[in-house]
């Protein structure tokens, strides 16, 4: 166990995980530098990414790993331990819980349903799902994949945030399976908070509706359309929609939350939980390199027409620190256009951002224990995506 040096905070957008107030917990020197992989000559700078990867093993996290592409360069690295109190290092190929970059998958099925004649941006949530939101009638696919549905956040609302306040908590429901309806239940007579399509606001329901959506419009689960419409197509072998296994097959870095206990804050592993909590916004298991593959055939063209691309990449103004298109996260970094998202569920924190060109890419994912890792991300950020 080690001191608490800021209060724990529950989740307040997305499902976001229980965040550690300590640090300086002991890691095993054989283990707290994994090997970089390199190749020659020109492309990522390798000594600038391993090392911000090494101070945030050191300051907040337990465990981190990511990969930097740059044209035909590709740099691969890791560092802490994939187990807290073991000297395992964390593989660069491991898997990982992503989070809401599930999201860009169920966006792109969204969008190849469009350009298949199957399904409009313009269609009503009342017209695919009747009954279902009450408000539905004024609400579009279009404002769900862009989250200006003006739908509460499940994930914020105060119900949702009584059963999940504490690691204690957390661990009494990880094996509990959640349906769609029971996550939709948790906004049920909220109201809308805004006009829909007259502002924006980040919204886990938009997405577990999204899969309803396409059950309805093909019979088939979300998962199932992944599968076929994308993993399969790409040979994301390292990616899957879990559903109801809360087991991460493969190789992967354990994940924690902060249990205080007498002024003093320990790990309780959470590497194991049901992710039917998140569904359709959340429960994607996948790795650094098929994420990158994902984005980058994204685009590139490879998933989506001419029309449903330009779709994509329309900008909707956020006032964070990222805009939106339709299933993306959009930022300028060095002047660069980045196109991405980020992933925030217990124990795992990830981010992949690529050029609008597909050329340059960064896909890190992270372990939390101990700092604040959002500077770190902007130092990788800025070194993986340097101006020419």
């Amino acid at each position: 166990m080690i001191s608490r040096r800021t209060t724990l905070k529950a989740a307040t957008a997305g499902l976001v995980a229980l965040t550690s107030g300590g640090t300086g917990l002991l890691r095993s020197s054989s283990a707290t530098h994994a090997a970089a992989q390199v190749l020659p000559r020109r492309g990522p700078d390798a000594a600038g990414l391993q090392k911000i990867l090494d101070d945030i093993a050191t300051a907040a996290a337990s465990a981190v790993l990511a990969e930097v592409r740059d044209s035909s360069q590709v740099w691969r690295g890791s560092s802490g331990v994939a187990e807290l109190g073991s000297a395992k290092p964390v593989a660069v190929n491991g898997r990982f819980r992503a989070g809401s970059i599930t999201k860009s998958f169920v966006a792109t099925i969204v969008l190849q349903l469009v350009g298949e004649g199957r399904l409009r941006l313009d269609d009503t949530v009342e017209y695919w799902l009747p009954g279902v939101v009450a408000e539905g009638r004024r609400i579009t696919v279009h404002h769900l994949l862009q989250h200006t549905s003006g739908i509460e956040n499940y994930t914020n609302t105060r119900p949702f945030r009584t059963l999940y306040g504490t690691a204690d908590q957390v661990l009494e429901l990880r094996n509990r399976t959640w349906t769609p309806q029971e996550l939709l239940n948790f906004t049920a007579g909220l109201g809308l908070l805004f006009e829909p399509g007259t502002s924006w606001m980040y919204s886990n329901t938009n997405y577990i509706l999204l899969g309803l959506v396409i059950q309805r419009v093909t019979g088939n689960h979300y998962a199932e359309e992944a599968e076929r419409r994308i993993l399969r197509r790409l040979r994301l072998h390292g990616t899957q929609f879990p559903g109801r296994r809360s087991v991460i097959a493969g190789p992967h870095a354990h994940g924690y939350l902060p249990r205080e206990t007498g002024g003093l804050i320990e790990p309780v592993d959470i590497t194991r939980f049901n992710p039917s909590v998140t569904g359709a916004s959340g429960e994607l298991v996948s790795t650094a390199a098929d994420l990158n593959l994902f984005y980058r055939a994204l685009l590139t063209g490879s998933l989506l027409g001419v029309e449903q691309q330009r779709q994509l990449l329309q900008i909707q103004t956020t006032g964070r620190s990222y805009d939106y298109g339709l299933g993306l996260e959009t930022r300028l970094v060095n002047g660069i256009r980045l196109w991405g998202h980020d992933g925030d569920i217990f124990g795992y924190q990830t981010a992949s951002w690529t050029t609008e060109d597909g050329r340059r890419q960064l896909t890190v994912a992270y372990n939390p224990w101990g700092g604040d890792l959002k500077p770190f991300t902007e130092q990788l950020l800025a070194v993986a995506f340097r101006a020419s």
